[in-house]
């Protein structure tokens, strides 16, 4: 269990994290849109992305997605990541001072040293490492020596490559992970979705908490995520659907579905249980009256010997039960009694 900020990251617990990654198309005031979109909806974390495109790819890497709406429609990837990389620090420290005012915690995926380091210097106090950084363990020492949770995003890796990056992060003093289930493909389709590998996940690391970061369109995969005990939930996140520049608008949820998707983990959560089967109190007055009696199947005199020609099996289930027969079957009855009497032990002589 550990904090990130104001937001405890705990077993039994979901939490939410709008990834507005570069949605802010690089304009304060978008940034500040989906801040307020976010704390609408009720998401406990807005997670953005920082990087320079110099630092990130070479010119000529190609795309690994595919999206009609690209500026340079056959470019590279560093023709894209570099019509997002404007945001200075001067930005961000207005972005984090924003979110501090609007009460949602803010993170960021820093995908360089000096994007980690910057956004430390402004107090950001958690760090998500993106699923292609999985094997970049110079980077995942550095973030790992600032001592901050970290969330561990593991999409396209097996699990080998999990398990040497978490030693990476607590062979240099952190132990505040959380492992991030998911499908590297943008989208991913629901059959790639994969969640019962979550199970995989806890069963080889039985001492960290999982999460999911999530790529599918719409809300029912991730709404789903916490019957398999995940403790935080990453979901692309958009004030408009329809914005261009940014790849991730068009398979991002917009405000009302990321309240939807908030509703319905609250709901998950408090279907989930105890996780021991056993009589609730609400089922009380059901167990006792929709059961069923042994009852009188006809009139019987006093002194008769009981048999199951007497004998009925009707609700309510406040008598003896119609798994205790043998205990009426044979016995002499002490009294008469009409039909559909409730019959009781002490309705019988003892021999």
């Amino acid at each position: 269990m550990f904090n990130i900020g104001s937001v405890k990251f705990k077993k039994g617990k979901t939490i939410i994290i709008a990834e507005a990654g570069v949605n802010h198309n690089g304009k304060i005031s978008f940034a500040k849109k989906l801040i307020d979109g976010a704390k609408k909806a009720g998401a406990d974390i807005i997670k953005f992305q920082t990087y320079k495109a110099e630092d990130l790819t070479t010119k000529n890497a190609p795309r690994f997605w595919s999206w009609k709406g690209e500026k340079i429609k056959k470019g590279t990837q560093f023709d894209s990541y570099s019509n997002l990389d404007s945001f200075k620090k001067v930005h961000y420290k207005e972005i984090i001072k924003y979110c501090q005012k609007k009460k949602i915690e803010f993170i960021s995926t820093p995908f360089d040293k000096n994007s980690a380091d910057m956004l430390v210097s402004i107090g950001m106090r958690g760090f998500k490492i993106a699923s292609c950084d999985i094997t970049n363990f110079p980077l995942i020492k550095h973030i790992a020596k600032k001592k901050l949770p970290i969330l561990l995003s593991t999409g396209a890796s097996n699990m080998k490559e999990i398990e040497e990056a978490v030693n990476v992060i607590k062979n240099n003093g952190n132990n505040k992970i959380v492992i991030m289930h998911c499908t590297l493909c943008y989208p991913t389709d629901p059959r790639d979705a994969n969640l019962s590998a979550i199970n995989d996940l806890k069963k080889k690391f039985p001492n960290y908490m999982i999460g999911l970061s999530d790529h599918t369109i719409g809300i029912e995969i991730p709404s789903a995520s916490p019957l398999l005990g995940v403790v935080v939930i990453e979901k692309h996140f958009t004030f408009n659907k329809k914005l261009k520049k940014s790849a991730d608008h068009w398979l991002s949820v917009n405000i009302p579905q990321l309240k939807k998707l908030v509703e319905n983990v609250k709901v998950i959560n408090s279907a989930f249980g105890n996780q021991k089967k056993k009589v609730l109190k609400c089922e009380i007055k059901a167990r006792n009256l929709a059961r069923r009696s042994i009852v009188s199947a006809c009139k019987i005199q006093k002194n008769t010997r009981i048999k199951l020609a007497y004998l009925a099996f009707k609700r309510p289930g406040i008598g003896i039960s119609p798994s205790k027969i043998k205990y009426v079957l044979g016995k002499i009855l002490k009294k008469n009694v009409n039909k559909d009497y409730i019959f009781k032990i002490s309705d019988f002589k003892n021999k």
